[in-house]
């Protein structure tokens, strides 16, 4: 997504010849591809542990309250997928935050007010889900594994696996015209 804004906003005239189907096909294959690589590769490590106990504090099944019911010492392992979480993570979210500075750099350079308006509007709907995905995501990483910050490691979980799903519907149907109209006389109604 952050690519496909970069090429509107920063190149333009290149949009049509360089966001063609192939484009797509590949940014959609690496995104698909890595998921299913990080994943099989926790999954294989994972299936090889021995668990003491069957009782999960969490959410949902993540990787590291799993990891907490091994039996052994799991120091090794904790290292190992901060790296691969570290591969997997910091490289899109590198290649997000450098075309979203060249977009606001070109952005600010735009002599149009109406320009700069609707490029920002395009723009802010998805860097906040993004900001707040990537945001609670990489928290859940720096937040040190004591018992009092086990609860907000909690809350960051939820955050990028409930609310940046139910806000990405919610955000870009509100930039559709009809939706806003629909909203405002649901509004109204509940008013009157």
């Amino acid at each position: 997504m952050s690519y496909d804004r970069y090429l509107a906003i920063c190149k333009p005239l290149h949009y049509v010849t360089m966001m063609n189907d192939r484009t797509c096909f590949r940014l959609i294959a690496y995104s698909w591809i890595s998921g299913f690589l990080a994943n099989t590769i926790t999954l294989i490590i994972m299936s090889k542990l021995i668990f003491c106990n069957n009782r999960i504090d969490h959410f949902f099944c993540d990787t590291f309250p799993i990891i907490e019911l091994f039996c052994g010492d799991t120091y090794a392992l904790k290292v190992f997928l901060y790296v691969l979480s570290s591969i997997f993570t910091f490289p899109p979210s590198a290649l997000t935050i450098t075309s979203y500075t060249f977009i606001i750099v070109a952005i600010t350079r735009m002599p149009s007010t109406v320009g700069k308006q609707k490029a920002f509007s395009t723009c802010c709907s998805h860097l906040l889900v993004v900001t707040i995905f990537y945001g609670t995501l990489m928290s859940i990483y720096v937040v040190p594994n004591t018992n009092k910050l086990y609860g907000l490691r909690k809350v960051f979980s939820a955050i990028y696996t409930i609310i940046t799903p139910i806000l990405n519907p919610i955000i870009y149907s509100l930039r559709n015209r009809e939706v806003k109209d629909s909203l405002r006389r649901l509004l109204l109604f509940v008013q009157v």
